[in-house]
């Protein structure tokens, strides 16, 4: 029987039969024979919490999901893994009419979406949700809690079902009577999970809890009485926002690096746009222009459906972008640069609102010899990629370049005939092709970075001294070769790559 099908949760109706969670399913089945069952699944009830955590946002970016043994729990003892939703109201609850009539709004439109919701409110996540429980509506005033809290049993204290039955088993059947005991005789027995979980009933201790996603350092919405279907208001809308947002940053002397644009339904659907900067921006158009063309580039079309009830517009990351006074020389030097990279800058932002942040690189110089690892791809939007030194300066004009235009990764391996022990190659074959040496240049030696070597002299992949020649072969073509290995001492027969291709 201890691999017995359970029932784990009931309607009202089941509940007026009798039948409590935790009964085995066929002495269910023995009180109430047309008893109807659907199979568990944990996997989507967990889905469904977490879309109503999220549509919750729309009273607070606060919104968490507690488990087993989180001071919002909603395990019960003895049973499985339920989890109910905490949000924190804490400076919000006045934009809705109060605790009272915020509560009561949250729990109609749960009810609107066919779901049956009980809640309450309290000074800490484990008080409120143990009164949501216990004392549906209970919204004690500060201190309070304790008062509503002690007639309760001790099973609301959602310890070890053995806990629960030798405190019962004592004649402790309340949380009063529990509390009427020495505190330090409770902990000797029952270690601090008792007292901390009294203390986070009676408000006077509130473990942290961690919200189901980063609460934004600012944000603007608009609330519709009726829903708004039309995609060309939404991003009016988003626009005014935006200006809202620029406003504050203004303020604090900050310009915005991540946005995130929420299009709550009227039906529960909650949507997200997330949005970035290659720099702190402070100007609404680019902003709600980001937003046009991430909208416009969503492989899966945003439905307003019945409407958007909820338009909100959050910062989520934000740095200094000072203001500062120029002289009439400095504004002359520097303005074309500046306007210069704002254009760089904007076209960062737009190439990856399109094509997404990952596809969109910008290089970066390495402090290494080795070719191939002297450049690294970053995404442009990233900060590390923007604060980079500046490139050399190129050469003056008529001069070689010391470097191909284009480079192979890997190296191309070429079969080539060269004066021992260090000449330059006469020919070579690549990709079956034979190709006369006319000139040469070279050697450029690249030895291997000691501090990466090994106890065997070699580099962290097996790395030999390179030995670079710009050639150019009787069809004019200028190719860079490089022999690998030096004759006799790294290698008995060095071997021969194509690294690059001059234009």
């Amino acid at each position: 029987m201890a691999n017995a099908p359970r029932l784990v949760a009931l309607d009202a109706a089941a509940e007026r039969l009798g039948l409590t969670a935790g009964l085995p399913l066929a002495d269910a089945r023995a009180r109430v024979p047309h008893l109807a069952v659907a199979q568990d699944d944990p996997a989507a009830d967990a889905a469904l919490l977490s879309a109503l955590a999220s549509w919750c946002e729309r009273w607070t970016p606060f919104v968490a999901l507690c488990g087993p043994g989180d001071p919002g729990s909603g395990e019960a003892a003895g049973m499985g893994t339920p989890c109910d939703l905490v949000l924190d109201i804490t400076g919000c609850a006045h934009l809705f009419g109060g605790e009272a009539a915020m509560l009561q709004e949250v729990l109609e439109r749960l009810r609107t979406l066919g779901l049956a919701a009980a809640g309450a409110v309290a000074a800490t996540a484990r008080a409120a949700r143990t009164l949501a429980r216990w004392r549906p509506g209970a919204r004690p005033a500060a201190g309070e809690e304790q008062a509503l809290t002690d007639p309760l049993p001790v099973a609301a204290l959602e310890l070890p079902e053995a806990t629960v039955r030798t405190l019962i088993g004592l004649g402790l059947t309340t949380l009063e009577a529990v509390r009427a005991q020495p505190r330090a005789a409770l902990a000797a027995r029952f270690g601090d999970a008792l007292t901390g979980r009294l203390d986070e009933l009676a408000g006077h201790a509130d473990p942290p809890v961690s919200p189901l996603r980063p609460v934004p350092l600012t944000l603007a919405e608009r609330r519709f009485a009726e829903p708004m279907a039309d995609m060309e208001t939404a991003l009016k809308v988003l626009g005014d926002l935006a200006r809202e947002l620029c406003l504050l940053l203004e303020k604090q002397g900050r310009g915005a690096r991540r946005l995130e644009a929420a299009f709550f339904r009227s039906d529960g659907a909650v949507r997200r746009i997330p949005a970035a900067t290659a720099r702190p921006v402070r100007d609404a158009a680019r902003m709600a222009g980001l937003f046009r063309e991430k909208l416009a580039a969503l492989a899966d079309p945003l439905d307003p459906g019945f409407g958007f009830d909820v338009l909100r517009l959050s910062l989520l990351a934000s740095e200094p972008l000072a203001e500062r006074q120029e002289s009439f020389t400095e504004s002359l030097a520097s303005g074309a640069a500046a306007q210069e990279a704002a254009q760089m800058d904007a076209l960062v932002d737009i190439l990856s609102a399109r094509l997404g942040a990952h596809r969109v690189m910008r290089f970066a110089a390495h402090d290494t010899h080795i070719p191939e690892a002297a450049a690294r791809a970053h995404p442009a939007l990233a900060a590390a990629a923007v604060a980079q030194p500046d490139w050399p300066q190129p050469l003056p004009p008529g001069l070689p370049a010391a470097r191909p235009l284009t480079l192979f990764e890997p190296p191309e391996p070429v079969e080539a005939l060269a004066e021992v022990p260090d000449g330059p190659p006469l020919r070579f074959r690549w990709r079956r092709a034979l190709h006369e040496v006319a000139r040469a240049e070279g050697p450029e030696r690249i030895a291997p970075e000691w501090w990466q070597m090994d106890g065997q002299g070699r580099g962290q992949a097996g790395a030999l001294t390179r030995d670079y020649f710009r050639v150019e072969d009787t069809g004019g073509r200028r190719f860079w070769l490089y022999r690998e290995g030096l004759y006799g001492r790294e290698a008995a027969r060095p071997r021969w790559f194509l690294h690059g291709l001059f234009a």
